[in-house]
């Protein structure tokens, strides 16, 4: 294998993922604006008229004793205020991690207003260093840049405003519900982006796909350790068109590889090395999942906060509701998506086998350790039944209706077994009867009829 160590097309897209979405990206390049900005200042003071000092001698006119004062306080300020701010960081992402999951810290190191709040004490804080370098007083001549310090002053001003913002920024995105309309709001946009089909299960070409099983898969070896964040599908299947062969991923992406292990096959072809100096282009491995291309993992993340929420340790139904709310949301947008079909097709001719996932696999992923973990939680459990009538209620397809069937007789059979009070129980089961008899009939008219009912949860 000889491209062992070389960076890929798609290693490079999620580093730059992975650099946008840092705490440095974002403050660095406002330090850079900063400086910039103080230079240009500084160049610029013989842009004023020569009589502009004179006419407004208390907006332009100090001496350099008094500059040098007003910026060191400016930036002493700025840079004891960018410790507080990173300091309150620290503990708003250990307190998230804690209370809700390790796994949703991605979304506060990306969020723009922390960085853009930490970028602008700090630039404000360089702006300052840059200024007070090219002040000359004292026995040398005495040079002011009148118009730069000015700038800092109103650069002063800008950080408190600044400050005020961030400390109502940080407290809105420690709460619950901001965190999970994230999380829910980036695994709609990977839906969209991913999924963009409507309509149910195309089946042609199916059983030419199945039959590729007893024939000989030559494997490709993945080169790195790590989860498979991303792959390049179109050029997959222009791969395998130029090859004349079929390629079947033997890892969907969100998948963790390993080093030595096939990542792809090729049917009826044995791999070369000009094969691995291509392949090994078209897809990413990383230490962690991501959710542009792994809408399961954008899941992941909400049922760890719900498990976390029923723990015994901190018994919060409340936001272990909240997360099935949005996870009901999330299916909501699956439901009438084309996610079932397992190749892909060029010129009328299957190119790409993929692993899934499936909606089975998806709903699963949403609601079976949740279930799991709720037993005797009325309120969990008659929301997990609400959410289920509703994804009932907006599909005709018998295969989808029949997956929340089982999930509902799951739910039915939890609640029976666990709920220790009768009323409790029989409301639970009420509510669970009448969706598994919606659930079982075979008719679709019954479903086209509720279509678009119980639209809340």
């Amino acid at each position: 294998m000889r491209t062992k160590g070389r960076i890929n097309i798609n290693n490079i897209r999620q580093l730059w993922l992975a650099v946008r979405s840092s705490f440095w990206f974002l403050p660095t390049l406002l330090v850079l604006a900063s400086v910039i900005l103080a230079v240009v200042l500084v160049e610029s003071e013989h842009w004023l008229p020569s009589g502009l000092l004179e006419e407004w001698p208390r907006l332009f006119g100090s001496d350099a004793e008094s500059a040098r004062g007003l910026l060191t306080t400016i930036a002493t300020t700025m840079i004891t205020v960018a410790g507080v701010a990173f300091s309150s960081t620290l503990v708003a992402l250990s307190l998230a991690s804690s209370q809700y999951s390790s796994r949703v810290l991605h979304n506060f190191m990306r969020d723009k207003g922390t960085q853009s709040a930490l970028g602008a004490f700090v630039g404000i804080f360089a702006y300052c260093l840059v200024v007070l370098r090219t002040i000359r007083g004292g026995d040398d001549v005495e040079y002011v840049p009148s118009l730069a310090v000015l700038g800092g002053l109103a650069l002063g001003f800008v950080g408190i405003a600044v400050l005020i913002y961030f400390i109502h920024h940080i407290a809105r995105v420690i709460q619950a519900n901001h965190i999970l309309a994230e999380v829910a709001a980036d695994t709609i946009a990977a839906i969209e982006n991913l999924y963009p089909e409507r309509g149910g299960l195309e089946n042609s070409f199916l059983e030419s796909a199945n039959s590729g099983a007893t024939q000989n898969w030559y494997p490709v070896l993945a080169d790195k350790t790590g989860y498979l964040q991303s792959a390049d599908i179109d050029a997959l299947l222009a791969f395998a068109r130029k090859r004349h062969t079929v390629v079947r991923m033997e890892r969907m992406v969100g998948q963790f590889v390993i080093e030595g292990v096939p990542v792809f096959s090729l049917l009826g072809t044995a791999v070369t090395d000009d094969d691995y100096s291509q392949l090994y282009w078209l897809y990413a491995v990383g230490r962690q999942r991501t959710v542009e291309q792994d809408a399961a993992f954008g899941i992941r993340q909400l049922v760890d906060v719900a498990l976390r929420a029923l723990s015994p340790g901190v018994n919060d139904t409340t936001t272990a509701v909240m997360c099935l709310h949005h996870l009901t949301a999330i299916l909501v947008r699956l439901t009438d998506r084309k996610i079932e079909c397992s190749f892909r097709a060029k010129d009328d001719k299957i190119r790409l086998l993929t692993p899934g996932p499936t909606y089975a696999d998806l709903i699963a992923d949403a609601f079976d350790q949740i279930r799991q973990n709720a037993s005797a939680n009325v309120a969990v459990l008659e929301v997990l039944l609400g959410s289920l009538e509703l994804l009932a209620s907006i599909t005709t397809d018998m295969a989808r209706r029949k997956v929340l069937l089982q999930h509902a007789q799951a739910v039915a059979e939890l609640g029976y077994i666990s709920v220790p009070d009768r009323q409790d129980r029989q409301r639970v089961g009420d509510k669970s009867s009448r969706l598994i008899a919606t659930l079982s009939t075979s008719s679709l008219e019954r479903a086209t009829t509720g279509k678009g009912e119980h639209v809340t949860l």
